[in-house]
């Protein structure tokens, strides 16, 4: 029973979701690979350039450090620091000074209250307990209804669109997380070419790395969409068949 829940058609839904994410996952790590061979001829590091970018911005106890990985960059507001992965922190590629000036974005984001990343920093313990919660009760509340007529098939349903609901907070998540990553990366752009930290021709391998980052987001946000209605019609198809 428990197979027949989930394998059905609707598995079509999200193939194409599955595909993109691929694609863009291939993308971004064949585009970072390739601008990581174009250097700052200037001769900056990416963590010189962070470090100026924050600076630059009065974001003095914002730190910079190291974290193990590849482009596993990220910046942590809750102890203030952004973190750049092994390819990145010493490198002066355009790539790597890309990746870097985007996750200081993130930190003036935090420091000037950018609406959007407040909303998405507000429902991360929410989401989380979607992303882990959500399939079970969809998973138990079909169970329920499909064991079950009258009120107890109700109450099945019910428990299953409430794991729908949930699911339907990741998808809010990813959608709240576009206009953070874009403004991100329009401000990391900005500031390369107004700091003259990159010349015209870096700032443009720069702009396609983050463009080729900005793809991973659009999946993830396809691939929650296409998951969240294809729950929602294998929801109401068995409600639909206990009537």
């Amino acid at each position: 029973m428990f197979f027949g829940l989930w394998y059905d058609w609707t598995i079509l839904l999200v193939i194409p979701a599955l595909i993109y994410a691929l694609y863009a996952q291939s993308k971004v790590k064949s585009t970072f690979e390739e601008y990581s061979t174009y250097f700052c001829r200037k001769g900056y590091t990416a963590s010189q350039v962070a470090r100026m970018i924050l600076d630059q911005n009065g974001l003095y106890n914002v730190s910079v450090e190291r974290i193990s990985g590849n482009l596993t960059d990220n910046f942590n507001p809750g102890d203030n620091t952004v973190y750049l992965s092994d390819s990145v922190y010493n490198s002066s590629s355009v790539a790597a000074i890309g990746v870097a000036a985007h996750e200081c974005g993130h930190a003036v984001q935090h420091a000037e209250g950018y609406t959007p990343i407040k909303i998405r920093s507000a429902i991360v313990p929410i989401t989380n307990f979607g992303a882990r919660f959500s399939t079970i009760f969809v998973m138990i509340g079909l169970i329920i209804a499909g064991a079950s007529r009258g009120a107890s098939n109700e109450t099945g349903i019910k428990i299953a669109l409430i794991g729908v609901a949930l699911y339907a907070l990741v998808a809010f998540f990813q959608f709240i997380t576009l206009p953070v990553e874009f403004n991100a990366s329009s401000r990391a752009l900005k500031t390369l070419e107004s700091y003259d930290i990159l010349y015209a021709d870096e700032i443009a391998g720069s702009k396609r790395v983050l463009k080729a980052a900005a793809m991973t987001y659009v999946a993830a946000l396809a691939s929650s969409l296409a998951t969240l209605l294809r729950l929602f019609i294998i929801v109401m198809g068995r409600s639909n068949r206990k009537r």
